[in-house]
């Protein structure tokens, strides 16, 4: 009964901390620490996260559709994709009018702009899967040392505040390029470090590269629908393997809590970003990273 509890307490934390910029991974592997539970693992978290990625999937399901709509009708007619991009328009003191206002419109019965979306979600996800592979075992272990995710949550606990302050937050998500798909792609691969948070390092680079909160958020959001659900398929044998802390069971279970909680979880954040910063998960991530690092430091708790 012991191991059905704490997947569902594993579950909740998931959920609650998934899309939220302070590192689900990195709770994940700090919260069992404290409280005297075994380690899940990394496999375990890879799996779970395909339930609050199926949040993902059904929050954004009209949106998704549409991306892989446009996209797969755009295989036969590329010209037409990229035929749309255009300079951005810049009215003086104002923002960036999106493609959909600037006289482009829906002749093909596809969208190119949901099309080109559906290209920068293939493009930015390729650096966390080079990463993923090419790490695999130093994620699986040394990565996992508390040392290590007490530094990148107060590390990027910081960078996201400069972001979030410096950013110039005018950018809607349909100015999206290539070039900067690609470098927010670089900055997700990051997260392959738990403490990094897959959606804290994407949002603080688009936040840096002027894009709205909620824009920022939105794509940090699409992008990593392929590299979760792909790690969680690729991570599920060992998840059950001889070494697993839990049974199928509790793993299929946390991962359902998860999903429930991390639905909310999304409509929430973003009714917070329409009147408010980041500054909150800010300070949660340099505080609980200090914590650690005290913890650690008094030996109350093991790296």
């Amino acid at each position: 009964m012991t191991e059905w509890f704490q997947a569902v307490v594993l579950g909740v934390l998931q959920g609650l901390t998934e899309f939220v910029p302070i590192s689900s991974s990195a709770h994940l592997r700090i919260f069992p620490e404290l409280v005297g539970w075994d380690d899940p693992g990394a496999a375990f978290t890879a799996v779970i996260q395909i339930g609050t990625e199926t949040a993902v999937i059904l929050y954004f399901a009209k949106d998704i559709w549409r991306i892989l709509d446009a996209w797969t009708r755009s295989l036969f007619d590329q010209r037409a994709v990229w035929a749309d991009v255009r300079p951005l328009e810049i009215p003086a003191g104002g923002r960036e009018v999106p493609a959909a206002e600037r006289g482009s419109h829906r002749r093909r019965g596809w969208d190119p702009s949901d099309a080109r979306m559906g290209w920068y979600v293939i493009v930015g996800t390729l650096p966390i899967v080079a990463a993923g592979v090419a790490l695999k075992d130093v994620i699986e272990n040394d990565f996992r040392s508390l040392w290590i995710m007490a530094t990148t949550l107060v590390v990027l606990g910081v960078v996201l505040g400069i972001a979030d302050r410096v950013g110039a937050k005018d950018r809607p998500i349909e100015s999206l390029t290539l070039r900067h798909a690609l470098t927010l792609g670089l900055a997700q691969a990051l997260a392959v470090v738990p403490g990094v948070s897959r959606s804290g390092a994407t949002i603080s680079m688009a936040l840096f590269l002027g894009y709205e909160r909620a824009a920022a958020a939105r794509f940090a959001f699409l992008l990593a629908i392929p590299a979760v659900l792909g790690a969680g398929i690729f991570e599920w044998p060992s998840a059950l393997g001889e070494d697993s802390t839990y049974g199928v069971g509790p793993m299929l279970l946390a991962t359902a809590v998860s999903f429930a909680v991390g639905y909310a979880v999304i409509a929430w954040l973003f009714r917070w970003l329409e009147r408010r910063s980041y500054a909150p998960f800010v300070a949660y991530r340099i505080g609980l990273g200090l914590l650690v690092f005290g913890l650690l430091a008094g030996g109350a708790i093991n790296a």
